[in-house]
């Protein structure tokens, strides 16, 4: 059984700040059960495009207003407590915050804890 707190991660090295975005890595790839699970804050008046290739991702929004729009489709859905949204397809997207959000994320397959996005918005395989 693995049991952790929110406070076991923050300022260590599975929790990566950016200007736009905090992600608190909670479980990770070093726990061994197939997927990582995050705690995500995204600033208000952000705009990240983001584009998971090796990844498939879904977010639970908890908190907080703004959208996610569809790039191949030009679809935009808004974004509010309440909201799940799965990038099943590896569909880059743009994620627009119009408060501070807070977003729960799960990935498969797991992070390691430490990835950064890279310049096309996607962590390594």
């Amino acid at each position: 059984m693995i049991v952790r707190s929110l406070s076991d991660i923050l300022d260590g090295p599975t929790h990566i700040k950016s200007d736009a975005f905090e992600s608190r890595r909670i479980i990770t790839a070093r726990d061994g059960v197939g997927y990582s699970l995050h705690d995500t804050l995204i600033r208000a008046g952000t705009d990240q495009r983001l584009e998971y290739k090796n990844h498939v991702e879904s977010n639970y929004v908890i908190a907080g207003e703004g959208e996610v729009e569809n790039l191949l489709s030009g679809e935009v859905f808004p974004l509010s407590d309440g909201t799940i949204y799965t990038l099943d397809n590896h569909e880059p997207h743009m994620i627009r915050a119009r408060t501070d959000m807070r977003v729960v994320c799960v990935f498969t397959p797991a992070l390691t804890g430490g990835e950064t996005h890279d310049k096309d918005g996607s962590y390594d395989g």
